[in-house]
């Protein structure tokens, strides 16, 4: 039987610009070899702790439950909808790419009536939609939104979706997986019940967390749903016997190493302070659009609904997708990714995110993208990328 290369593992360096994995810093590596502890051991309780009080503080919250939860940002979208929702419930949740669409599979599969208030891809939920769709239905209990659509790139914006879900006395659910760490979340201002994020984009570090935040009410609907959740493993009732004060429950054994990863990657994003995070993602995105279209590119997403974290650009007629990608990946170490759904091999996401949102990834990516693309027959504009990217860094 093949095993593969059985020596030592070196994989290839990759400079990370895609929709995720972002590039990791070298202090939350280290963080990873850490000796390991005792799941009740007080010394990783105390560590639990100040995860969780950093956590309220990158999610704009004093008064939500936080932990994260084992598993990557996909795992934190299941457990809210699995403890939220009880089967026959109603739901409304708003699809406007890829992850709207899993948020609406996963909460069927749980039993949950959904209505799906649909928009194109590219463009965001309008809030109407959301109010008409609370008002065709009695009783809803949760609406659903992705507050960055890692597959088109789209800013949700959320004040009014989350007034009009108030206005109804219904929960709101927000994937802030691409957001969190890079936008703010704002989750007691704004009014959010349940939010879950990635550790993999914004807050630096590997895949294989989801951080979560859930409001009192969110709580309050956990405690006294009349049916037990259909996942035992992402049972947020459990789980908070073990995460929260006083007595620790055991549940099940936490991935140390990537909870060691997470502590160092939350002090690393505090330490840098969010306010100084949220202005470096926009430079540097605004310095990448001003590039791309300088080349005579064209964007997929308008400015004001557009991410800072992921920029979704059309490839242009003519062009070769995967020979473009592949150059990049094999002969300058960089990843960009391509589309998902309906946009496959029509589009390149590029992702500016956590530790990989830097001036000289911003140049690096737009001097070799200009190069492929001229090579490939594609007449880039007069007005160089780079240079205007420059621009967008000198004031």
């Amino acid at each position: 039987m093949p095993y593969g290369p059985v020596g030592e593992l070196i994989p290839s360096k990759r400079i990370l610009l895609g929709p995720g994995p972002s590039d990791v810093n070298p202090r939350v590596l280290r963080a990873m070899a850490t000796p390991l502890l005792g799941y009740l051991d007080p010394d990783f309780i105390l560590l639990m702790d100040g995860i969780a009080n950093m956590l309220r503080d990158v999610f704009g919250t004093e008064k939500a439950f936080t932990l994260p939860v084992s598993g990557t940002g996909s795992a934190g979208m299941e457990a809210g909808l699995a403890n939220l929702l009880e089967p026959g419930d109603v739901a409304v949740i708003g699809e406007n790419g890829f992850f709207g669409a899993r948020l609406v599979e996963i909460a069927k599969r749980h039993g949950a009536t959904v209505e799906v208030v649909k928009a194109d891809w590219g463009k965001p939920i309008d809030p109407k939609d959301i109010e008409a769709a609370l008002k065709r239905n009695k009783k809803v209990k949760l609406v659903g939104v992705v507050h960055a659509e890692t597959s088109t790139g789209v800013l949700q914006p959320l004040e009014e979706i989350a007034s009009i879900t108030k206005q109804h006395n219904a929960l709101l659910l927000v994937d802030a997986v691409t957001s969190l760490g890079g936008t703010p979340i704002n989750m007691d201002k704004i009014g959010i019940d349940f939010c879950y994020s990635g550790t993999q984009k914004c807050l630096g570090a590997p895949p294989g967390l989801s951080p979560v935040a859930i409001s009192e009410k969110a709580l309050e609907i956990i405690e006294t749903r009349t049916t037990t959740p259909r996942t035992w493993y992402l049972d947020l009732g459990l789980l908070r016997q073990y995460w929260a004060g006083g007595t620790r429950v055991y549940h099940h054994t936490p991935p140390m190493s990537m909870i060691y990863a997470l502590r160092e990657a939350l002090r690393v994003v505090l330490e840098e302070g969010l306010e100084n995070r949220f202005l470096r993602h926009k430079k540097n995105a605004l310095a990448l659009r001003a590039g791309l279209r300088s080349m005579g590119l064209n964007l997929l997403v308008p400015d004001e609904y557009c991410l800072y974290q992921l920029t979704t650009v059309e490839i242009p007629e003519g062009i070769n997708d995967q020979k473009i990608r592949t150059s990049l990946r094999e002969d300058y170490g960089m990843e960009i990714g391509g589309g998902l759904g309906q946009h496959a091999g029509k589009v390149w996401r590029i992702g500016l995110m956590g530790e990989s949102s830097t001036q000289a990834n911003v140049l690096m990516v737009l001097s070799i993208l200009e190069k492929l693309l001229t090579n490939s027959g594609f007449k880039v504009e007069s007005t160089s990328g780079v240079r205007a990217a420059t621009e967008i860094f000198n004031t």
